[in-house]
């Protein structure tokens, strides 16, 4: 199984912009291994959470694209160090771990971002974000009261689990969906979409057509590029909007969710 270190190394290898680095931590008296970058003292912080391979080169990629951008970021790692299934089989493992035990996964969360602001992240203007079992993360965060001013997520996992609720939730939700997505169903998401409208949370939720589960991901067969560049135009602007307070470009639908 390649490293991270390795992984960054072929992520980073035709990249000129490659200030980040792997970051050893530890929550609970375990070792985690996550990734920051930041261009500077004074950028907003954005949390990233990986899909259900753990953290690899993918969000690696991302974290660049963020820090590019003007923001500092953390990469979290929520399976510990070395961990990073290739199977489906180890891949269930370590995410039905995580989805049976809230409580764990709530202070790997916590973990995490006292690991950014260690760091030198800026946790007070920060928003969190995921990808697929990422993003159920950052919902269970947004749950648990987090102090963020966002949570946002792409194709991730939306049921509430019996007996949470967004009463606690502080910042604006942001979903992003592919409607013919077979593992996270249109259901589901009318379903979240009702409960965040019944309890007064801010959110905005876009479906995109033909997209299936993981249109976002470099080179698989089921990237779609152009749901992928619409989501992350609009990310974007939420995170210059939430984060620098500037006017978003196009103003959200009183509704809160389109579908495209």
């Amino acid at each position: 199984m390649k490293s991270l270190a390795t992984l960054i190394l072929l992520t980073l290898a035709s990249t000129a912009f490659a200030a980040g680095a792997p970051v050893d931590y530890q929550v609970g008296g375990e070792t985690y291994e996550g990734y920051y970058v930041s261009p500077g003292s004074d950028a907003p912080l954005v949390l990233l959470i990986h899909d259900w391979d753990g953290l690899t080169g993918y969000e690696v990629n991302r974290a660049e694209m963020l820090a590019q951008m003007g923001y500092a970021v953390f990469a979290a790692d929520l399976f510990g160090k070395g961990v990073r299934p290739t199977e489906v089989v180890d891949k269930r493992q370590h995410t039905g771990e995580l989805y049976n035990d809230r409580a764990k996964m709530r202070a790997l969360l916590d973990g995490a971002l006292k690991t950014a602001k260690s760091l030198g992240g800026n946790i007070a203007n920060a928003v969190s974000m995921g990808y697929c079992f990422g993003g159920a993360a950052v919902l269970e965060q947004a749950r648990s009261g987090a102090n963020l001013k966002g949570f946002v997520t792409f194709h991730g996992g939306l049921k509430t689990p019996a007996g949470q609720d967004y009463t606690q939730t502080r910042g604006k939700l942001l979903i992003f969906h592919g409607s013919a997505d077979s593992a996270i169903t249109m259901e589901q998401f009318a379903a979240l979409t009702n409960e965040l409208e019944t309890t007064g949370v801010a959110h905005e939720m876009t479906s995109y057509g033909g997209a299936p589960h993981a249109f976002t991901v470099f080179g698989s067969e089921r990237y779609r590029q152009g749901p992928d560049q619409k989501s992350w135009q609009r990310f974007s602007e939420f995170l210059a909007e939430t984060l620098r307070g500037e006017d978003p470009l196009a103003p959200s639908s009183p509704s809160g969710m389109s579908v495209q």
